[in-house]
């Protein structure tokens, strides 16, 4: 205990030296990242202090002002107006452990090309900045912590990188069977006891504790009802990734490394992206001991499969029909399938799922058709940042061809809805080819070669 403490007050001292001395030197979040990667096993002690007037008016200069706000009301905008004295009052309640986070007001998004709607929490605004406070405090820890395998809400690990480690994963001849699972309701079942027990190996700060776990247990409003949350974290804010993360370590990735591969056959990998996983294995009867086990360590921490969305692929690597769904899976809004490449190799390959695809066109033609009265040059401006966004995204090795029919079927949606702005048809196809001319669309190229894997993965070498 005297050694963790020490290392708190030393890192106290560092800071103070530094800024008296005027040298540069590491700052306080970097001092606590070089500790937890240097003793993995090292509790800390004293992090509250951490969150203070400046790391809040840090978060709210970073806040975005077009949040929606949470059930104070109060926006960007309206708290900037007394900065200094709200952030002030809100550090005094927080030393004197009378701050309590208000509940999260539920917001509902709809999912595009179905009729489910995706929940969300708004916190305050208050709450807001001192989540991404501590937010930023524990990353500086559990990114140390945190497995290659693992890309979800992790600073410059996207979801490029992930689909880059996967290929490389797959790419491996005797990799032949997927596991691609899924977790249902994840953010809506994280135990709160597992969760601070996982917090507890980290981070033996007791006001960091009960922060979290007040957090955990604020509640949320919906229609005007306040409703507990005994369980769960709802997705809005910026700690609860942070937090699904943490859980997830423990519960899978780090089971995964220290069980499950040490006693397969055969060689066997993960990748995870957020609550999204794909386990890959060389030999069939590794996939369908781990898919039984899976099951069982799930259960352990309140956690279940959504059987209709897990299954396990059998790679058929010299297989002739590159479409067939058994031997396909989909992560990260791709299909991966074995195809033909140029050269007539058989490896996996991609293309934009067909979900994905509908509910990007769809997006699309709702929004033409609400903004069809909006002025030519803006609108074909915002189009184009649209198409360009998706061709960013999917923009891959080998899904040029969908992304091109996606650049198809949008010019199509443009030509329809303009022609709408009067009763008298304003384009034939000769005028709208001239017209392209003057608002070009994006082109389909590969924006991001999937085969580009960053140095420093170690994880498959």
């Amino acid at each position: 205990m005297e050694g963790r403490r020490l290392h708190n007050i030393d890192l106290k001292r560092e800071t103070y030296a530094s800024r008296r001395g005027g040298k540069q030197m590491a700052t306080q979040l970097e001092r606590i990242a070089e500790v937890a990667k240097a003793k993995p096993n090292e509790k800390f002690t004293s992090l509250i202090h951490l969150i203070n007037k400046e790391t809040l008016i840090q978060s709210h200069k970073e806040m975005s002002g077009k949040k929606v706000a949470g059930v104070d009301e109060v926006t960007k905008e309206m708290y900037n107006e007394r900065l200094e004295e709200n952030v002030e009052e809100l550090v005094g309640r927080m030393k004197r452990q009378s701050y309590k986070p208000q509940p999260a007001r539920r917001v509902y998004i709809p999912k595009p090309g179905t009729d489910k709607k995706r929940p969300l929490g708004i916190p305050s605004y208050e709450d807001k900045l001192v989540q991404s406070a501590l937010a930023r405090t524990l990353n500086a820890i559990y990114e140390q912590d945190f497995m290659e395998c693992s890309f979800g809400f992790r600073p410059k690990r996207g979801c490029h990188d992930a689909l880059k480690l996967l290929d490389k994963i797959l790419s491996k001849s005797y990799i032949k069977y997927v596991v691609d699972a899924d977790i249902r309701g994840f953010f809506d079942n994280v135990n709160h006891e597992w969760m601070m027990k996982f917090i507890a190996h980290r981070v033996e700060d007791p006001n960091i504790q009960r922060l979290i776990s007040r957090m955990l247990k604020a509640g949320i409003i919906e229609a005007g009802i306040k409703y507990d949350t005994p369980q769960g974290t709802p997705q809005g804010g910026s700690l609860s990734p942070l937090l699904a993360n943490v859980y997830l370590h423990y519960v899978l990735d780090l089971w995964f490394e220290k069980i499950v591969r040490r006693n397969c056959k055969g060689e066997a990998y993960m990748v995870r992206y957020a609550d999204d996983s794909v386990f890959c294995f060389q030999y069939e009867e590794d996939a369908k001991k781990f898919y039984e086990e899976f099951i069982v360590r799930l259960g352990k921490f309140n956690l279940e499969i959504a059987e209709e969305k897990t299954k396990i692929i059998e790679l058929k690597k010299n297989y002739n029909d590159d479409d067939k769904e058994e031997n396909s899976f989909d992560f990260l809004g791709f299909t991966h399938y074995v195809g033909t490449d140029k050269s007539g190799r058989k490896r996996v390959k991609r293309k934009t799922s067909k979900k994905k695809y509908k509910a990007s066109l769809l997006r699309c033609k709702e929004w033409m058709k609400k903004n069809r009265t909006v002025p030519t040059k803006q609108f074909m401006k915002t189009i184009k940042a649209k198409i360009q966004g998706h061709c960013n995204y999917y923009g891959i090795t080998d899904n040029s061809r969908a992304v091109g029919n996606f650049i198809d079927e949008v010019r199509k949606l443009i030509f329809k809805w303009l022609n709408r702005r009067s009763q008298k048809r304003s384009f034939n196809w000769s005028k709208y080819a001239l017209f392209l001319k003057k608002y070009p669309l994006p082109k389909a190229k590969v924006y991001t070669s999937i085969f580009d894997l960053g140095a420093g993965n170690s994880y498959v070498m």
